[in-house]
């Protein structure tokens, strides 16, 4: 059984500063748990005018106690107290003459356990104006429209009026054992292991342990979209108030506020005082 979650949004701001504002959304006050981003690719199609860019997140999460008494915590590898590392692989194509961003976001561990998918659509709505300018391409007007904006470093986003519509989607599919109930059919689990994983599951059936899993990251999901929405918006507001030099000050306070409250938990997991 899969389950899906989805929502609307609109960013009161022009669809050109909500795609800067995405690749500069972490770190942010509501997102303290992501230590690092890098990008791994980076694609500009000068036919299209499409940027395809791959990055990797590294996210700091604390397992739901409901997950850590039905799993055991060798299997998901997570500490006493559930606190783990997870990578995340994103993927994003922009399209800034067509006015249209889709995303995707998706783990690459505990997959066997749950796989998330995320996906994002931005888009700018068409106007009536934008409609008629599609008659007259060859105008200046039309080509200053969609061409790409450049932010110097001192640019600030103006209040236009314009609009970015966002709709997020995310998908949860638990797997949690298919892979044994497949080796068992076809005759692969020998009779120590087929005891070992009969005593772990004899009160759970492999579809009402997925649909629990399922739901706890539906729960979880529900949760972290109205905080990604609200980072996002501080990353907007920085960028309307000083520009790029607004957004990477933030950005500095933000990485060491995460900095900060990493020693202080190492530090309690070592047993040492903490000040």
């Amino acid at each position: 059984m899969v389950k899906f979650y989805s929502s609307s949004d609109t960013y009161n701001y022009p669809f050109s500063a909500v795609t800067l504002a995405y690749f500069l959304r972490y770190p942010n006050p509501y997102s303290t748990h992501v230590l690092s981003t890098d990008t791994i690719a980076r694609h500009f199609d000068p036919v299209t005018q499409r940027l395809t860019t791959v990055r990797l997140h590294l996210k700091r999460s604390k397992l739901p106690s409901a997950v850590l008494r039905i799993l055991p915590k060798s299997l998901l590898g997570a500490s006493a107290t559930g606190d783990t590392q997870a990578y995340i692989l994103e993927k994003s194509i922009v399209d800034v003459k067509e006015g249209w961003m889709d995303t995707e976001s998706q783990n690459l561990e505990w997959t066997g356990v749950l796989s998330v998918v995320e996906r994002q659509s931005f888009r700018r709505p068409v106007t009536q104006a934008e409609e008629d300018l599609k008659m007259f391409q060859g105008m200046e007007g039309a080509a200053r429209r969609h061409g790409f904006i450049t932010f110097a470093s001192g640019a600030q986003v103006e209040d236009n009026g314009e609009t970015t519509d966002v709709t997020s989607t995310v998908t949860l599919h638990s797997h949690i054992g298919e892979k044994w109930k497949k080796r068992k059919a076809a005759g692969g689990v020998a009779d120590e292991e087929h005891k070992e994983k009969t005593g772990f599951f004899k009160s759970w059936t492999t579809g009402s342990l997925q649909s629990s899993i399922e739901l706890i990251g539906l729960k979880r999901a529900r949760r972290s979209q109205p905080n990604a929405k609200e980072g996002m918006k501080v990353v907007l507001e920085r960028m309307r108030e000083g520009g790029l030099v607004a957004v990477l000050e933030g950005m500095r306070r933000d990485r060491e506020t995460i900095v900060g409250h990493s020693t202080a938990l190492k530090k309690r997991s070592n047993g040492d005082d903490v000040d």
